[in-house]
């Protein structure tokens, strides 16, 4: 074996180490559990004062206000001062799928290929990524993992923040199909160096490309299926059925330009699919036809950058605003991604600062999101018959100085420690031993 080899199979054998997440899994419930003296925020009405919440069997059997009485095996859990939301959802995210950006072998998110909708990406999920527990300890217990690369990069999957296996995970294995519009203009920019007809000619291309594949799709799906063909399978559950009932799942479209949207939801609803734009800088301009068809958007962020020179500068602080007064369904995703999914709340906080009700602001975290990526059933309220997946905190989760002092997810209530705050005990450990720290 050469330098180079031992070198590289060394710096592997580093980063996996680096990746592995000690913390260990939260073990079945087994018997009810009670939060009481709590302030709950169930999302889908007015907050709940001196409230509780009881579960079973991960399962929410009832919420209420005052005092109850609770079976003899209940452990009860006296929450006074303290807050109960709903667990936060992330629903745009690389998380279990990259550890390291820089890191080729720690990836895996985007599969070789233009046109790629049979991948999965809930089975490339490593539930002992490292970023997981940080993303968790700021209580985002759910997250939706995307699939990038390429024209159709493949399935989402919405996903619990914690499990052994991925199959543990899972909570809706392929939530639809992910597709990446192109840009339907030219570029002008310093990098682009090929002619603008020329420019033009790809993004027909494209276009042209995805639109076939949909089409084949279709005429496998009016077919006898025989031979099988695994990547139009794939495309099914977004295409109506053939006596014209509704697709199974949504077409997630990534666009941002007015025209990307127009031309992507347009193509979309003309094929009978259900589409959400993921991204939509410009869905305020395109308000008409996002309400007309019922499309929802899912927000990258507002800690960015207005996207042209002669935009506002609170342009992306006010997005969010402006699709709630329009009647837009919306959700916020992170602006940072992976490492710093953390962050996903105080995207939300900072369209509060610019005047976005709060409310609608974590439902934006919550229950939007649960309704977007059709999971609303089971996430996203505090309401009986949902998933106790919830998360204590002292005070609201968009709050910077908010901490979640305990979390719950189908009912297991898990470890809020990682590898960060493992470090900070080890060395504030160290400055105790040799007499430099501050804590008494």
């Amino acid at each position: 074996m050469n330098i180079k080899s031992i070198i590289a199979a060394a710096v592997l054998a580093a980063s996996s180490a680096g990746a592995q997440d000690l913390t260990p899994k939260a073990a079945p419930e087994t018997t009810p559990i009670a939060i009481i003296n709590a302030t709950i925020h169930p999302m889908t009405s007015e907050p709940i004062e001196q409230g509780y919440v009881l579960f079973d069997h991960g399962v929410i059997t009832d919420v209420g206000q005052g005092e109850h009485t609770f079976t003899a095996d209940t452990k009860v859990i006296d929450a006074a001062g303290l807050d109960v939301y709903p667990g936060l959802i992330a629903p745009n995210t690389q998380l279990g799928l990259s550890e390291i950006g820089a890191l080729r072998q720690t990836n895996d998110q985007n599969e070789v290929g233009q046109f790629t909708p049979e991948v999965q990406a809930a089975v490339a999920i490593n539930p002992d990524s490292t970023l997981i527990p940080v993303t968790r300890t700021n209580g985002i217990l759910t997250f939706c993992a995307f699939p990038t690369g390429g024209s159709i990069p493949g399935q989402p999957a919405v996903m619990a923040a914690d499990g052994w296996t991925w199959k543990d995970m899972a909570i809706l294995k392929s939530a639809g199909i992910a597709i990446n519009w192109p840009s339907m203009r030219p570029s002008n920019n310093w990098w682009a160096d090929e002619p603008d007809a020329k420019q033009q000619q790809q993004i027909n291309d494209r276009l042209d490309a995805i639109d076939e594949i949909f089409q084949q799709a279709i005429s496998y799906r009016d077919s006898d299926k025989n031979p099988p063909d695994v990547r139009l399978d794939a495309l099914l559950p977004v295409l109506p059925g053939s006596d014209g009932s509704q697709p199974e799942h949504p077409l997630f479209i990534s666009a941002n330009d007015i025209d990307q949207i127009n031309a992507a939801v347009t193509w979309a609803v003309d094929l009978g699919m259900r589409p959400v734009i993921v991204g939509g800088n410009d869905a305020p301009l395109a308000a008409d036809l996002l309400i007309r068809n019922n499309v929802p958007v899912i927000l990258n962020g507002t800690q960015r950058f207005p996207k042209r020179n002669d935009m506002p500068h609170d342009a992306a602080y006010t997005l969010p605003i402006q699709l709630q007064q329009l009647g837009i369904l919306w959700c916020m995703a992170s602006t940072d991604r992976t490492a710093h999914e953390r962050n996903l709340p105080y995207n939300a906080a900072k369209a509060v600062a610019f005047g976005l009700d709060p409310l609608a602001a974590m439902q934006g975290l919550t229950i939007n999101t649960a309704r977007i990526l059709e999971v609303d059933d089971r996430l996203g309220s505090i309401e009986p018959g949902k998933l106790a997946t919830l998360i204590v905190t002292n005070g609201n989760p968009m709050e910077m100085t908010t901490n979640p002092v305990m979390a719950f997810i189908a009912g297991r209530q898990i470890d809020l420690s990682n590898k960060q705050s493992k470090l900070a005990e080890k060395y504030r450990e160290k400055y105790r031993q040799i007499g430099l720290s501050r804590d008494k």
